[in-house]
């Protein structure tokens, strides 16, 4: 940034201190492929296939309406404002301090309990199914779990210049597999046949809709993720825009392609939510590979496995130095905005979202039949939804930075100018607060448009037990973000200014001792 505008924002001495140990380590390849990982889940992708062609109408219908729009928005806010902890400093920025703590906790606190108690799931499930028989409650499935977790958690902790390599080595893993993947099936549908399907089927209902809306959008998040470090970037002006245009690309060919295959090769009433991409690969490759189907079936679960594992590594990179930046910053407890000295990471944060996970999924197993208790369900899916939640913040603080900070240089600006930004907002925003909504009262809008819903059929609770769990989840979340602000009071009155867009070690050496 070019220092003769001296556009500063107010941070605090350990803010400052903290700072000082972070270490310039991700380049434009690092951040193209980091983002590539944040942004493809594999964990999802049976859940949308089972929609059938619908589920891929609303995939490639919301890669238009929402992804562009937000590929957009974050290109020019991640390359503009590249403070670490980039969400939570944009809302800082356009809120206000305690707004930026409650978005930064809701963003974070999906991550480790969508780890610990979803990912570790599924992965556990693939590997039984595949490779050897684990077993529900055992002890190798406590055992399993915990690694799954811990592998996760000990990624993030690495240093950064070591630990970028799993996020890169997990984007490429999933070219592998989703391209091996989609291979096959061509093979198989020359071969056998495809099931197929008309283009009569493609034609949406609101049901569909209602019901994929709050997935689709969490598969389409991530551009974000990759600002979390941005003090740790080498070049975010130009790095961040392109990094986004690449990974976008790429990573919505990489839902659009596999889901396609998928429902090409499965009848929907045949796809599970767990295990649809396997049950895909499984039949694929024993219509296509013989008595080598097996070894290769096995190989593709190992893979499916890594991916998953890197899935839970990129996300937990990314919010824990997130939460650790609104921590030093005053906006959550002052403790866990401490980045290791050696490491340059933000070691108690990633320390603390391994317990939040392995509580969840001990308790998932011990306490809620391996986690198939219904109750357990309903908790599990709001506190994934909180990412949700957290863009409410997020998208429109990239709109109010341009009235608020003005002066700010944006290397990359909205091709549309105003109008671009205002109607990218409105709509990225539009679909957050609808999937929120959803997410939250998922019969309300069905009732009002007329759209049956079976509540205790599909929740398994009442209506009154899905509101009391939904909302008392978010009220103690949103309780421990208030408290979290409380006990940081002490830091922000040790405040600094430093200028915005500045490198840390600059920033360091001219601010005032407090």
């Amino acid at each position: 940034m070019s220092t003769d505008t001296h556009v500063v924002e107010t941070t605090t001495t350990l803010a400052l201190e903290e700072k000082g140990k972070l270490i310039k380590s991700l380049r434009r390849f690092d951040l193209v492929f980091f983002t590539i990982c944040a942004f493809v889940g594999l964990d999802t992708l049976g859940t949308v296939a089972n929609k059938g062609p619908q589920g891929f109408f609303w995939l490639v219908l919301l890669a238009a309406v929402f992804v562009i729009p937000y590929m957009l928005l974050m290109s020019e806010v991640g390359s503009a404002f590249t403070q670490e902890g980039g969400p939570y400093e944009w809302t800082k920025l356009a809120f206000g301090r305690f707004h930026g703590g409650i978005a930064a906790i809701l963003y974070w606190v999906t991550n480790p309990l969508w780890v610990g108690g979803s990912l570790a799931f599924i992965a556990t499930s693939a590997w039984s199914l595949n490779v050897f028989k684990i077993g529900s409650g055992t002890a190798g499935d406590y055992i399993f779990k915990l690694l799954f977790i811990w592998i996760s958690i000990g990624v993030a902790i690495a240093s950064l210049r070591y630990g970028k390599w799993i996020p890169n080595a997990g984007a490429i893993l999933r070219g592998v597999v989703l391209g091996f993947f989609s291979i096959t099936v061509i093979i198989y549908g020359i071969k056998h046949g495809v099931a197929g399907f008309a283009a009569g089927d493609l034609s949406p209902t609101r049901a569909v809709f209602f019901g994929l809306v709050p997935l689709l959008l969490f598969n389409y998040v991530g551009f974000e993720l990759q600002n979390g470090a941005a003090e740790e970037m080498e070049n975010p002006q130009k790095d961040v825009p392109l990094s986004v245009l690449r990974s976008g690309i790429t990573g919505v060919l990489m839902y659009v392609i596999p889901v396609l295959c998928i429902i090409l090769v499965l009848p929907a009433k045949a796809v599970t939510g767990i295990g649809g991409f396997i049950d895909a690969v499984t039949l694929v490759f024993n219509g296509v590979y013989g008595g080598a189907a097996h070894v290769l079936l096995i190989l593709m679960t190992i893979g499916f496995v890594a991916a998953l594992v890197t899935s839970g590594a990129v996300w937990m990179i990314g919010s824990d130095r997130i939460q650790a930046v609104a921590s030093y910053d005053g906006a959550f407890i002052p403790y866990f905005g401490v980045f290791n000295r050696k490491l340059g990471t933000p070691v108690r944060v990633n320390v603390m979202s391994g317990i939040v996970a392995t509580v969840f999924m001990v308790t998932a197993v011990a306490a809620f039949n391996g986690g198939d208790n219904a109750k357990f369900v309903v908790v599990l899916d709001i506190a994934i939804s909180t990412t949700l939640l957290s863009y409410l913040w997020i998208f429109p603080a990239a709109l109010r930075l341009r009235y608020t900070h003005p002066h700010v240089p944006r290397p990359y600006r909205h091709p549309f100018g105003m109008a671009g930004i205002w109607i990218s907002t409105i709509l990225v925003t539009g679909w957050i607060g609808l999937g929120s909504w959803v997410a939250v009262f998922p019969d309300s809008l069905e009732k009002l448009f007329g759209v049956g819903y079976d509540f205790k059929g599909t929740w398994g609770v009442s209506r009154v037990t899905f509101e009391v769990l939904t909302l008392g989840t978010l009220l103690v979340i949103v309780a421990v973000g208030i408290i979290g602000y409380v006990l940081g009071a002490d830091v922000r009155r040790q405040s600094a200014t430093t200028e915005i867009g500045a490198d840390v070690t600059d920033a360091v050496a001219t601010q005032p001792a407090g």
